[in-house]
């Protein structure tokens, strides 16, 4: 095998061979255009931070939230809050959102009325404050109305008449006066007179105007014992108002039964149901009553109830005054 032989290619190994040398050129060439268009790129950038850091406005590069700004020409002088143009809040340094919710605070009817105030503008820094309470200036139009001189003179001129009228009921009240109008010219409806001790309430013909004159009843208890009144058939002694429940008994020195009238059960001719409505009577008396005559006739007297188990002597004797022959 000879040199000449080994070096021999044919067609399409030198079309191959002839491209991967091209493919090789071309990335060489494009990876040094790059290089060197990047280089003078980053010359650039230096060159103009060169430039700005130069600039006599200059500070610093500030991040607020996720924003970057530049405080660039900041100024500080007097300003009311109230009236401040959002350029003028800007040269003071205030940042775009803080300027924002000051003129939506404004248009919303919100007024900057001392400088504590506008320290509790959203987002305003301890450090901004205390750069800006000194030039805070609030206008006589938005101070308190309570400040004016004739509004404090009202305010002072109510006050004193106030206390003078005070003063004077004071004076009333120690009064023989007003002793003799809360003891005489009082709504003796809504607040009656009570009763001294010694002093009575009629059971038999009281109703509740009388019964609230009575130490410890109100109108509660009036209505309680004229209902239970009219369920007996009327007041024949006086215990009979402990039966309600609760009763005070403090209050029972204060009542008297004076010619009790009760009205009259017949107990041959009410039914069981009318018989159970009376206090005394329970379902099981009332249905001994209507057995006994259904079996034996009419109820002569009171001694034959005493043949029924369901009534005991002390529950006939309770009965007494209110049974009808």
């Amino acid at each position: 095998m000879n040199l000449k032989s080994f070096f021999y290619l044919q067609r399409s190994d030198r079309r191959v061979l002839l491209f991967f040398v091209l493919f090789i050129v071309i990335s060489l060439g494009t990876l040094v255009f790059l290089g060197s268009h990047m280089t003078e790129t980053e010359l650039a950038n230096e060159d103009s931070l060169v430039q700005k850091s130069n600039l006599p406005h200059f500070n610093k590069l500030t991040k607020v939230g996720e924003y970057e700004s530049y405080e660039n020409g900041k100024q500080l002088f007097s300003f009311d809050p109230n009236t401040a143009t959002p350029q003028q809040l800007k040269q003071l340094g205030l940042a775009p959102y803080q300027v924002r919710n000051i003129m939506k605070y404004r248009s919303k009817g919100g007024v900057f009325r001392s400088p504590m105030d506008f320290a509790r503008l959203y987002g305003l820094t301890r450090k901004q404050f205390r750069e800006l309470e000194p030039y805070i200036t609030i206008g006589d139009d938005y101070a308190p109305a309570s400040t004016l001189a004739s509004v404090k003179a009202y305010i002072a001129r109510k006050a004193a008449d106030k206390e003078a009228a005070h003063e004077a009921y004071e004076a009333f009240r120690a009064s023989n006066t007003y002793k003799a109008y809360k003891e005489y010219d009082r709504d003796t409806v809504r607040y009656p007179l009570k009763l001294k001790v010694g002093e009575h309430v009629n059971l038999t013909i009281a109703d509740t105007t009388m019964l609230k004159k009575i130490p410890g009843i109100g109108s509660g208890w009036a209505r309680a014992i004229v209902n239970y009144g009219k369920r007996l058939g009327g007041y024949v002694a006086v215990g009979q108002l402990l039966e309600l429940d609760g009763f005070p008994e403090e209050a029972l020195p204060y009542f008297s039964v004076v010619h009790p009238h009760t009205e009259k059960l017949n107990l041959n001719t009410l039914t069981l149901a009318q018989l159970r409505r009376h206090p005394y009577i329970n379902f099981y008396q009332a249905r001994a009553i209507c057995d006994y005559r259904r079996l034996k006739g009419k109820i002569t007297s009171l001694s034959q109830l005493h043949l029924l188990k369901d009534f005991p002597a002390e529950a006939i004797e309770r009965l007494r005054p209110y049974i009808e022959l």
